[in-house]
């Protein structure tokens, strides 16, 4: 698998409508297994984790016209881009 951790700061009072707009998307990528987003308590920063196939499919997802459309979104949301931190996934636990 392969997919990204990203920490993203919404615009003051604006982290449940980043939220809204990140969740409400029924597009689901090729290749996408799942995301997940985690609010920090102490402070309206979100972290987002996108998990996919492999590399290519999130590659592809990247790429796609759709998601640059979606990211556009919610980019509009936030005090800067992004900080992306892509890689393989080595290890999966659930209980």
């Amino acid at each position: 698998m392969y997919g990204s951790v990203f920490r993203m700061r919404p615009m003051s009072g604006m982290a449940q409508q980043l939220r809204d707009v990140m969740m409400s998307n029924d597009r689901r990528p090729k290749g996408m297994v799942a995301a997940y987003l985690l609010s920090e308590d102490a402070s309206e920063t979100v972290w987002g984790l996108a998990v996919f196939e492999d590399q290519q499919t999130y590659r592809d997802n990247a790429n796609d016209p759709e998601q640059d459309a979606q990211y556009r979104r919610f980019r509009e949301l936030l005090e800067a881009d992004p900080e992306w931190h892509d890689g393989s996934i080595d290890a999966l636990r659930t209980s």
